[in-house]
């Protein structure tokens, strides 16, 4: 089920009325959490509940055998055992076929006709948030970082938390387990920041990113379009990818804090960077730290040459890449993004330049990365990369930039009121009549886009 459907608002309900009767009780509120959680998955597909359940039972063994374990030996077996069940699972449900796929292909350039068989699993909704978020325990137990629970029903909660299951953020053990293990309190304040954070992330995704969607679908198809309508597309594109995965976020950490738990900022104004690692350091963030502490700095970091630092850096972005989908337009985006990180840290570029200069550097490579992601295919950003370079205006562009305008403006002011006041909820601080008159709007036009049977979240798929 997705949060903007009548189905979720029904479930929510429930689950909050039932949350709130048990209260005194912490082993009965995380029981009353792991069932929802698990109602919530398997409201898509009942079958992959069997893998939620397989991976965060291995993770949770293999964590308690790594604790007991003496010899440096059997903990690295154990932990291997830990990779080799959750990227298996991942491999297998991904990218089999990609490969299959990618092979055939390669065979039949050099003149081999082959007919290899390709599985046709259907991908498990969100299984690359979940499985990091697993194996991110066992990782962690490794390397002395977090202690073992054993608590079963708290650690199956924390894996499979129906808030932030299927899109992030992806937490760590370290922030969100102890929270399941210890007593929770929902504050007035807490409350308070969570129902806004509901209310402005559906804003996002119902209002902003659907139609921001709309604008983009009508260019990014098989047929050709000219160079402004292409950039106004990607634009449209960047907008609607932006609130769509903040706005899921937002509403995620928002569900958490009416619950009395709290879960890490995933974005931080990503369209205010000033360089490519700036953006990284805003766009993602729990899926940008988890590459940077568990490959990016376990490949050598920032240690060594130069050269050293590079291949560290594109290595860690094509990985980025490939995660986020089974195509090669994923994995040039990441080499793309590795590349430009690479060359902004080689020049020191956005040091060398005006703000407003690195602004617009770091813009361009980003939504021309977006580009990449969108394309259908390397033959699909062949065509629109070429087009970008044949300039003529249809009779419509004049609507389209209106409308691309209209949905920005509300987006764009939101984010400089957040910039200015250094916080993402400028809101609160204010007067009743101010918080509920911008509540009160916000949910009339949620109300008026509302689709009952939702839309998916883009990032679902990955």
């Amino acid at each position: 089920m997705f949060f903007n459907s009548e189905t979720f608002l029904w479930f929510l309900l429930a689950f909050t009325l039932l949350y709130f009767l048990v209260r005194r009780s912490l082993s009965q509120r995380n029981l009353l959490i792991l069932v929802a959680s698990y109602l919530f998955y398997g409201w898509w597909d009942w079958r992959f509940l069997f893998l939620l359940l397989g991976s965060s039972l291995v993770d949770f063994y293999i964590g308690l055998r790594v604790k007991n374990a003496s010899e440096s030996k059997v903990r690295k077996r154990l932990v291997a055992i830990s990779l080799a069940v959750n990227l298996g699972a991942l491999g297998v449900f991904k990218y089999l076929d990609f490969f299959i796929g990618s092979l055939q292909t390669t065979l039949q350039t050099i003149g081999v006709q082959a007919n290899l068989p390709f599985l046709e699993i259907i991908l498990p909704v969100g299984i690359s948030f979940y499985t990091f978020q697993s194996l991110s325990y066992t990782l962690d137990v490794y390397r002395n970082k977090v202690e073992p629970t054993q608590d079963l029903v708290a650690f199956l909660a924390y894996v499979s938390f129906f808030p932030q299951l299927v899109a992030g953020p992806i937490e760590r053990a370290s922030n969100l387990l102890p929270q399941f293990l210890s007593e929770r309190k929902v504050t007035k304040m807490g409350f308070e920041s969570g129902l806004w954070l509901v209310i402005w992330g559906m804003f996002k995704k119902v209002v902003l990113a659907d139609n921001f969607g709309l604008l983009s679908d009508m260019i990014y198809g098989p047929h050709s379009v000219d160079g402004a309508i292409v950039v106004l597309a990607t634009i449209a594109f960047g907008m609607q990818i932006y609130c769509d995965f903040s706005g899921y976020s937002d509403i995620a950490r928002g569900l958490a804090s009416m619950m009395g738990f709290h879960l890490m900022v995933n974005f931080n104004l990503p369209y205010f960077a000033k360089s490519p690692s700036d953006f990284w350091r805003r766009w993602h963030i729990s899926l940008s730290t988890w590459f940077r502490d568990y490959l990016y700095i376990p490949l050598g970091g920032n240690r060594g040459g130069s050269g050293s630092v590079m291949r560290n850096l594109i290595i860690t972005m094509l990985v980025a890449g490939l995660w986020h989908g089974a195509g090669w337009n994923f994995v040039l985006w990441g080499l793309w993004h590795g590349i430009m990180l690479c060359l902004f840290q080689a020049t020191s570029l956005d040091k060398k330049v005006p703000v407003f200069i690195g602004w617009l550097l770091t813009m361009m490579v980003v939504f021309y990365g977006w580009l990449m992601f969108r394309a259908q295919s390397l033959d699909h950003i062949m065509q629109l990369t070429s087009n970008i370079f044949v300039w003529e205006f249809p009779e419509w562009i004049g609507s389209y930039v209106l409308n691309l305008v209209i949905f920005t403006l509300p987006l764009l002011a939101m984010q400089i009121w957040q910039y200015r006041t250094q916080t993402i909820y400028p809101l609160l601080p204010h007067r009743g009549w101010l918080k509920a008159g911008l509540m009160t709007l916000c949910v009339f036009f949620i109300s008026v886009f509302w689709n009952p049977a939702g839309s998916p979240f883009i990032y679902f798929q990955f």
